[in-house]
C-alpha cells in the first residue's frame, strides 16, 4: 500500500473527524446530527475511506454502527493524531502569549492533595492565566490509563511495585522517609527515645493492605523483629489518619512529606527511626510524547518545589 498513491491523497483529517464521531454515536444519522452534515455525506466519507483502504471499516445494521477491528485500528491512531493536533495549538498559543495555556496533571490523593497542589499554588502567583486540570485517584489503573489516552499530560505519584510498563519514563523528584507520628496531646509526644516495640500494643490508624502503600507498613515493622501492630482503624485517606491521630488516641505512620506539606501542629513526629523500602515520588510520562510548553514548565516547578522534601531533618 502506497501512502502517497492511496493514503495520502485520500484520506483527510475531516474523514477522520466524521468516522470518530460514528463510532462515538453509533450511529450514522446522530452523527450526521452532531456534525451539521447531510446523512449521505457522512455515508459517502465512510464509504470513500473503506474504498481507499480496502477494508471495511464499520459494521452496520438496524441497531446502528461499530467499528470493525480495522477501523478501531484506525481510530486509534485517529485519535493520537488529534491528540497531537489539539497540543500543537497549545504550544502556537504558549509562543504567543507564554503566561497563559493549560495543563493536565494526574496524581495519587495524597500526593496531589499536597506536593502537587504546592505546586500549582506557586506556579499560578507567577502565571495566572494557565489553567490548572487535577486529577487525583488511588487507582492506578486509572491514572495510567489516563495517560496512555493522553487525558492528562503526565502523573505526579509514587512509584509502586506495579511500575513496568516499557512506555512509560519515571524522573525521582524526591524520596521520602517515613515517620511514626502521634497527636500533640498524646504522652507518647513528650518522649526523647522511643523503640518501635514500645508501640505495638498501641492503637493504629493506618490505610487498607490494597493501597499503594498498604504494604509497606507491614514491611516496617517485620523489619524490626515485629508483629503486624494491633490496628484501631482504618482510612484510606491520610486526612481521616491525620485527624484521627490528632485526637491523641492514635497512632500512624506517615511520610516526612505528607507531614512537612500538611503543617498540622497537633501532630508530633516521634522520635524513631523506621527500616523500610524506599517509595520515591516522581513524574510519570509517555516516552514517546512530546509535552507542552505549559506542561514543561509545570515540571520545572515541580522539580524546584521538590528540592528541600526528602531531606528534611526531624
Amino acid at each position: 500500500m502506497e501512502w502517497s498513491e492511496r493514503i495520502g491523497r485520500r484520506i483527510r483529517l475531516r474523514d477522520l473527524h466524521i468516522l470518530l464521531a460514528v463510532a462515538q454515536s453509533k450511529s450514522l444519522a446522530k452523527a450526521a446530527q452532531q456534525l451539521a452534515v447531510s446523512r449521505p455525506v457522512v455515508s459517502k466519507v465512510i464509504a470513500d475511506l473503506e474504498h481507499a483502504l480496502g477494508v471495511r471499516l464499520l459494521e452496520r445494521d438496524r441497531h446502528g454502527a461499530e467499528p470493525t477491528i480495522y477501523g478501531a485500528a484506525l481510530l486509534k491512531r485517529g485519535t493520537t493524531v488529534f491528540n497531537e493536533l489539539r497540543e500543537g495549538v497549545k504550544d502556537i498559543e504558549f509562543l504567543v502569549d507564554p503566561a497563559a495555556g493549560e495543563v493536565r496533571i494526574g496524581s495519587g490523593i495524597n500526593t496531589g492533595e499536597t506536593f502537587v497542589t504546592a505546586v500549582i499554588e506557586r506556579l499560578s502567583r507567577r502565571y495566572p492565566r494557565i489553567t490548572f486540570h487535577l486529577v487525583t485517584t488511588n487507582e492506578t489503573d486509572r491514572l495510567y490509563r489516563d495517560l496512555h489516552e493522553r487525558n492528562v499530560d503526565f502523573v505526579i505519584r509514587r512509584k509502586g511495585g506495579r511500575f513496568s510498563d516499557g512506555k512509560l519514563g519515571f524522573e525521582v523528584l524526591y524520596d521520602p522517609s517515613f515517620v511514626v507520628v502521634a497527636g500533640s496531646r498524646s504522652p507518647w509526644a513528650r518522649r526523647r527515645r522511643i523503640a518501635l516495640a514500645e508501640l505495638a500494643d498501641e492503637p493504629w490508624v493506618l490505610p487498607p493492605p490494597e493501597s499503594i502503600m498498604g504494604p509497606a507498613f507491614p514491611d516496617i515493622f517485620r523489619a524490626s523483629g515485629l508483629d503486624h501492630p494491633r490496628v484501631a482503624a482504618v482510612a484510606t485517606q491520610h486526612g481521616a489518619r491525620l485527624n484521627l491521630v490528632a485526637t491523641g488516641r492514635f497512632l500512624s505512620i506517615a511520610t516526612d512529606d505528607v507531614f512537612g506539606l500538611s503543617k498540622r501542629p497537633e501532630i508530633k513526629v516521634l522520635p524513631i527511626k523506621l527500616q523500610h523500602a524506599r517509595a520515591p515520588v516522581g513524574i510519570i510520562t509517555l516516552k514517546n510524547r512530546a509535552l507542552s510548553p505549559v506542561a514543561q514548565l509545570f515540571i520545572d516547578e515541580a522539580r524546584e518545589v521538590a528540592k528541600p522534601l526528602g531531606r528534611r531533618k526531624w
